[in-house]
């Protein structure tokens, strides 16, 4: 057939960001994410335009993953920070506004994009040396003997998620939970490969939060678990409750038709044909002492009657989120038919109860040894329960990140200008030699240390939502925070109690200064120094792996799209 409109030939679009359009777009993007970021920042509703669910949120996950943005430069960035964040689910808005600050610092210099890619990619690393460095300033080691670091690094996570509503108390409760669940989720006896367990997530919505609490075990939400009658569940010799797992159907209405036709022959009902198969099943499995039978998809109420009657409490319906740590739970393998029962399918349990929370009736297993736990997580609204859900796993994976790394970062601030303090010295202080390696003249690096310090540096700005003005000093390179309409006194230390991360105090004159977007910090005569670390003074800590890994994302993104010569969209 002929076509009825001729091919349009594709759009080439030379230097994209030197469009007006792609620089309005990058200054509107930036502005969103920079409003959404830090303890203070405000919220974001997002929603499609033509109905369906609103997410009112600050978070990077949700931010990133509803904005729809058309230019495919900045798509470009947006699907680099949500790949971090899938990783890492820590430290996305951080990526994303960094970036956003390494590409209006750069394309505004005089510089080629190529000399800047190399330059950029030496700070890079003069970065990433200093933080992997036993004398970094910024940097705190987690000692998992004391619980001190761990709740300032957990406590930082959930106050930085204001669309949570969490008050003091609710804080200091959700964190000792989350603790307290992260722990049980640890083996116990270590061993070569040891594995972490998981916690799993329990909604309760329309409590107070102060109402959640942590249970060893897997919690089944079970409605037709009548409370007051006393649970009858077959045991084994060994006094355990044996489990089955079944990952397939047990509804009893045939196969499903995307799997393939099914020849039935004269005279036969599939139906009863499918029915007597489920309860033979359910023959072998009282024949085989099985006290729990839990099924992920619906299961006959026949089969569930005759389940019932032999003493074995049969649950459907449960999911497919909860099979893995079912399996983990017990020790049994799905079965994935209803025509053949594996040998070692089965699982066991050390006990089985009957828990209630709100109006919802749950079956409580209870192993003999695992690393499942259950975290009933409660919130008063269905939004603020949502960004409370994400917010307690990204908590758990920053902890399980810094098993494997105890390292965290300095928070509130004081990271960015440390390293940008850092870079500013070091810079100023290079041998000709490294110039000469990176085929770039002395001024040449300097522009571009200046655009890479500011970039850093406008990450700390956007902790300041309510017009408090931004120090840095200039001993230790961290970041201040005087309040608006403070009155003017001849020293800052009238105004600036502790530092944002609140290791360093006012105690000493350490030369303070404004932290302006054109101007940045001054060259530091010395290198930043180390300041001593007291647990009991932090303020807010960061998850080291996940800062790293933003930190180098943020600028190889930018690099990228710096590298970008041509845009060519197809235009049918």
């Amino acid at each position: 057939m002929s076509r009825l409109e001729a091919k349009k030939p594709p759009l080439f679009i030379s230097e994209p960001l030197t469009r007006d359009a792609v620089s309005q777009s990058l200054s509107v993007l930036s502005g969103i994410l920079k409003s959404s970021y830090g303890p203070a920042g405000r919220l974001k509703q997002l929603h499609n335009g033509v109905g369906g669910c609103v997410c009112t949120t600050s978070q990077s996950s949700a931010l990133l993953g509803h904005l729809s943005v058309s230019q495919p430069v900045l798509r470009v960035m947006t699907a680099s920070a949500r790949n971090h964040v899938s990783r890492f689910s820590d430290s996305g808005l951080f990526t994303a506004i960094l970036c956003c600050g390494f590409l209006e610092n750069f394309r505004s210099l005089n510089v080629a994009p190529f000399t800047v890619i190399k330059i950029s990619k030496h700070l890079l690393s003069l970065c990433m040396d200093h933080l992997k460095s036993e004398a970094c300033g910024c940097r705190v080691s987690v000692d998992f003997s004391s619980v001190e670091t761990l709740v300032c690094l957990v406590r930082s996570i959930l106050t930085s998620k204001p669309a949570c509503m969490l008050n003091k108390t609710e804080v200091d409760h959700l964190t000792s939970l989350i603790l307290k669940a992260f722990i049980l989720t640890v083996p116990c006896h270590v061993e070569t490969n040891a594995v972490l367990g998981k916690y799993v997530i329990i909604p309760v919505k329309g409590r107070r939060v102060v109402d959640s609490t942590v249970l060893p075990g897997l919690l089944i939400e079970a409605p037709e678990i009548q409370l007051g009658k006393p649970l009858a569940v077959k045991r084994t010799g060994s006094n355990t409750i044996k489990i089955a797992l079944f990952s397939v159907s047990m509804s009893g209405d045939g196969s499903n038709p995307e799997e393939g036709t099914i020849a039935v022959r004269d005279g036969v009902c599939l139906e009863v044909s499918e029915l007597n198969q489920l309860l033979n099943v359910g023959k072998q499995l009282v024949k085989d002492e099985v006290g729990l039978v839990v099924c992920q998809k619906v299961m006959h109420p026949s089969l569930k009657q005759y389940l019932k009657e032999n003493g074995v409490v049969a649950v459907d319906r449960a999911g497919l989120s909860l099979m893995e740590p079912l399996g983990r739970v017990t020790g049994s393998q799905p079965i994935a038919s209803i025509h053949s029962l594996p040998p070692g399918c089965y699982g066991s349990l050390k006990d089985l109860c009957i828990e209630s929370f709100a109006s919802k009736h749950f079956l409580h297993l209870i192993p003999e040894d695992t690393v499942i736990c259950s975290l009933i997580l409660c919130n008063r609204s269905e939004t603020a329960w949502d960004e409370l859900k994400r917010v307690c796993e990204t908590a758990e994976h920053v902890l399980q990140l810094t098993v494997k790394e105890p390292l965290a970062l300095l928070g509130g601030g004081c990271t960015e200008t440390h390293l940008a303090s850092y870079i500013r010295h070091k810079s100023s202080s290079l041998p000709a030699s490294t110039f000469k390696e990176l085929g770039c003249s002395q001024t040449q690096y300097q522009l571009v240390a200046d655009g890479f310090c500011r970039s850093l540096e406008s990450v700390a700005r956007s902790l300041s939502h309510d017009g408090e003005e931004v120090l840095t000093d200039a001993v230790y390179g961290h970041c201040w925070f005087v309040p608006s309409g403070s009155p003017c006194v001849s020293r800052w230390s009238d105004l600036v109690s502790r530092c944002g991360c609140g290791v360093n105090g006012n105690t000493e004159d350490l030369g303070w200064s404004f932290l302006r977007g054109h101007s940045g910090s001054p060259v530091l005569q010395g290198c930043p120094e180390e300041p001593s670390v007291k647990a009991a003074d932090l303020r807010a800590l960061d998850c080291f792996a996940a800062k790293c890994s933003g930190l180098q994302v943020a600028l190889e993104t930018a690099n990228l799209i710096l590298d970008l010569s041509y845009v060519i969209e197809d235009q049918n």
